[in-house]
């Protein structure tokens, strides 16, 4: 369904519905769900140039516009067609505007940055377990989707991949400057065990807690 409210003079809004059985037997249907800014929180919302405005409006002029023609066996392609178009051009602008926006997305990278060092430093692993995307966006008051791609345009890293890096600089640094074993250091930085520790700095240093620590040797 395609429509349009007019709040006040000044506010005019657009609303697209669609329902899950019309992308059924298309592509479309498991692609949509690749769209992360479905699951962005309101205050995450785009910030369109006039440009861009009038390439979306284009778009949703054709959907009215077939809405509005008597059916026919190219009515839904044609009409699903738009809504991929759509859903690219929108993918397209967030893109570009995780790019201009860079110093609130600074901002926001130098607030990850406080809340894992302060997270690390306080002994809340311990208790907490290691922390997760969710811990931080809610600390950012944002949605996990949200900053996850954030933070790829900037670091080419999800939020998981992220936490994982610190994880790995803050043991490295424990590896090297204290003599604690690496099951105590598993525990400080939040692992239930220190098998999955040893695992994942393996995978993201080619060498095991061990190893690393004998090279300062």
């Amino acid at each position: 369904m395609v429509g349009s409210t007019e709040y006040n003079k000044n506010t005019y809004a657009y609303l697209l519905l669609i329902h899950p059985d019309f992308l059924l037997g298309y592509p479309l249907a498991k692609k949509i769900m690749q769209y992360g800014y479905f699951s962005y929180l309101v205050n995450e919302a785009l910030h369109l140039s006039d440009i861009e405005k009038q390439t979306i409006l284009s778009i949703y002029n054709i959907m009215e516009q077939e809405l509005n023609n008597p059916v026919d066996e190219f009515s839904q392609e044609v009409m699903i067609a738009q809504i991929e178009l759509l859903l690219s051009y929108v993918n397209r602008f967030y893109k570009r505007q995780f790019i201009t926006r860079k110093a609130v997305n600074n901002d926001i990278l130098l607030k990850i940055e406080t809340i894992l060092d302060d997270y690390f430093n306080s002994g809340q692993p311990l208790r907490q377990g290691v922390p997760t995307v969710h811990f931080i966006s809610e600390k950012l008051n944002i949605s996990p989707g949200y900053l996850s791609d954030l933070l790829r345009s900037p670091i080419g890293q999800n939020g998981r991949q992220y936490i994982h890096k610190k994880l790995i600089e803050k043991a490295k640094e424990k590896l090297s400057t204290t003599q604690s074993t690496v099951s105590q250091i598993a525990y400080e930085l939040g692992f239930e065990h220190s098998q999955s520790f040893n695992k994942l700095f393996k995978t993201k240093t080619n060498l095991s807690p061990l190893e690393f620590r004998a090279s300062f040797n």
